[in-house]
């Protein structure tokens, strides 16, 4: 290279140059493409249309996983179940009161009538306790005047009072729970109905269960561990949960959630020991259904881990997709190792500086069964 009268060297390495294209092919070196029985070719074009993703794998503390069912159920404090406080028949307040619908806190949920019960019977209780109420009054409040005089004694006075306050506290109670038709039921928390125990017109003892009020802003989850994972309960520090239904997974800290506690002993009817969890329930699920649990363990050993959603599985052998060039991938074989849910160990078949696909492996799966293998894919000349 020459200018202003001086002249110039620039030397690149390892940098081949041809004259033509004709020339490239002819001197191209095709011993260390990949096979096309190993590999495909999945262009940028086709990755732009659909989720598609690569990554490094991960290496990271990776300890034995237990993989269980939990069982959901209403946490500590959430849900309530309102007894009846005297015999009689059940009145509905409203013909909308079915189970799943909202309830505000006081709100009135049923009555509970004794008004053709010959026993019992909440109006007449009432009544005598309105007239007592009155009549102690009365009499406490007149010799509060008459005792000034000293017309009667202090001792009497006391009895007059205490009668009053007895008869009041009897009064305000049944007044406050009861009116003419019965005892008014109401809702001691804001929430929705679980559970409807009684029918309208049902007769019910006093303390019987009539409905169930939950929140379900938190939930429990209890999940049943077999004895050949005793050793490894002490040291569960988080978990990773799967609905059934959709097979969405959520770490415990997504959903602010925490491990309670473990079982120190087997449950008599099963042999398994439960392990608690509370979560808050930020993504859906439902008291009384089932969901698959990850219990992860702490350790200090490393491992290299693929989202599982790089894994393909085809008659129990496992693969990945090794991305070669930007446009051409390997479809390798691997070993796994346990699962948490979200990542797999892989124990043989990839190092931890390959990339792979992440997303979309399928559908350069299915690119390799319908395209032609490009030997020159993701060179640029």
């Amino acid at each position: 290279m020459e200018t202003g009268g001086e002249q110039f060297e620039v030397i690149v390495p390892e940098v081949d140059v041809f004259a033509n294209d004709e020339e490239l092919h002819n001197h191209h070196d095709h011993g260390e493409e990949p096979s096309a029985v190993n590999a495909t070719v999945f262009t940028k074009e086709q990755s732009w249309k659909i989720d598609f993703a690569t990554a490094l794998p991960q290496r990271q503390e990776f300890g034995p996983t237990i993989k269980t069912v939990a069982k959901i159920e209403p946490a500590r404090g959430e849900e309530e179940i309102i007894p009846a406080k005297a015999s009689g028949l059940v009145i509905f307040s409203n013909n909308n009161l079915v189970e799943g619908k909202q309830v505000a806190n006081g709100e009135k949920l049923f009555t509970i009538s004794s008004s053709e019960m010959a026993e019992n019977n909440f109006a007449v209780q009432l009544a005598e306790a309105k007239s007592n109420y009155e009549t102690n009054k009365a009499n406490y409040e007149r010799k509060s005047e008459l005792v000034k005089d000293r017309l009667v004694s202090k001792q009497e006075l006391l009895n007059a009072k205490n009668a009053y306050e007895t008869s009041k506290a009897v009064y305000e109670n049944l007044s406050k729970n009861f009116n003419e038709s019965g005892q008014m039921v109401k809702s001691k928390m804001s929430g929705f109905v679980k559970q409807i125990f009684v029918s309208n017109g049902q007769y019910v003892a006093a303390g019987q269960p009539l409905v169930s009020i939950s929140q379900n802003n938190k939930l429990l989850l209890i999940a049943q561990v077999q004895q050949k994972y005793l050793s490894l309960l002490p040291s569960i520090n988080t978990a990773n949960i799967t609905t059934i239904h959709d097979k969405k997974t959520y770490t415990l800290d997504e959903l602010n959630g925490k491990i309670l506690s473990y079982g120190k002993s087997a449950n008599d009817d099963s042999y398994l020991f439960p392990v608690s969890m509370e979560i808050a329930n930020h993504a859906g699920f439902a008291p009384g259904t089932f969901v698959e649990v990850f219990l992860k363990t702490m350790t200090n050993s490393k491992a290299i881990t693929v989202p599982n959603s790089a894994l393909l599985e085809e008659q129990g052998i496992y693969y990945v997709f090794v991305q070669l060039t930007p446009e051409m991938f390997e479809k390798r074989e691997v070993k796994i190792g346990g699962t948490d849910g979200l990542q797999t160990e892989i124990t043989v078949g990839l190092n931890a500086d390959e990339r792979i696909v992440t997303q979309g492996a399928m559908q350069v799966k299915l690119a390799k069964s319908t395209g032609a293998l490009d030997p020159h894919a993701g060179h640029v000349h």
